[in-house]
């Protein structure tokens, strides 16, 4: 598997001794009910979307839409989100943190993905900052931490270095692959040293996504995987910004 996919979740398993038919009868009717709750979510989803800033509908519902739709990246899921970010209230961000402590990774990984686009110019971003450094000290699953660093390359704070340093040697390619990503994102111009050194490392990753992916932050950015910055004048640093911006964010 691709570490630019996430990793799959484990689905529900059912041993009870049944036939074919039964089988079949039960998958039908199980699509069909899927079906529905996924065609009424999008609904609800697209006519919050519509509204702007949710319309009043309430966070808790967006959250329950949003763990509705299994796929991280599935449009129901990410049209909630993106009502919820929009909001930038500290209520969204209450609930988004709660999220983040829960007991359920899937809803840990909502929490994350809130977090890191919660509000225009991150109004809440010196209260998110600690909510996402401690999931990224406690976490061990991998799904988890990668949205915790897309959520640090989005908030592109300084302060999240150490997370992202810390974590860019994990041994899962995910994470590493995350890593990757928020790395030029928080390391600073000029970049910090060991924020660099990282990057370098990635370059060099035995997994090839993640080597392409560091190669290409290190690229952007005017560097190579060993030698000192390239000089640049201001002129060239913007579009260099410019062209990050829409190649690194996803």
């Amino acid at each position: 598997m691709g570490v630019s996919e996430r990793p799959p979740a484990a689905g529900d398993r059912d041993d009870g001794a049944r036939g074919p038919e039964d089988a079949k009868d039960t998958a039908d009717a199980k699509d069909t009910a899927d079906a529905k709750d996924t065609a009424d979510a999008k609904d609800t989803a697209d006519e919050a979307a519509g509204r702007g800033d949710g319309g009043g509908e309430p966070a808790h519902e967006l959250i329950r839409i949003a763990l509705t739709d299994t796929d991280p990246d599935g449009p129901v899921r990410w049209r909630a989100i993106t009502t919820l970010q929009a909001r930038g209230d500290p209520e969204t961000f209450a609930l988004a943190r709660r999220l983040c402590v829960s007991a359920d990774p899937a809803e840990r990984v909502l929490g994350a993905d809130i977090l890191g686009e919660l509000g225009r110019d991150h109004p809440l971003r010196d209260r998110t900052l600690p909510v996402l450094r401690t999931l990224a000290a406690d976490e061990d699953d991998p799904r988890v931490l990668y949205s915790v660093l897309i959520a640090f390359g989005h908030l592109r704070d300084g302060r999240a270095l150490p997370s992202v340093i810390d974590l860019a040697a994990h041994e899962h390619p995910t994470v590493r692959y995350g890593a990757a990503y928020a790395l030029p994102h928080v390391m600073g111009d000029p970049p910090d040293t060991a924020g660099l050194a990282a990057l370098r490392r990635l370059a060099a990753d035995a997994d090839e996504d993640v080597a392409d992916w560091a190669a290409l932050g290190l690229s952007l950015n005017g560097l190579t995987p060993n030698a000192a910055p390239a000089k640049r004048s201001s002129a060239s640093r913007g579009q260099v910004d410019d062209l990050g911006g829409q190649v690194l964010d996803p």
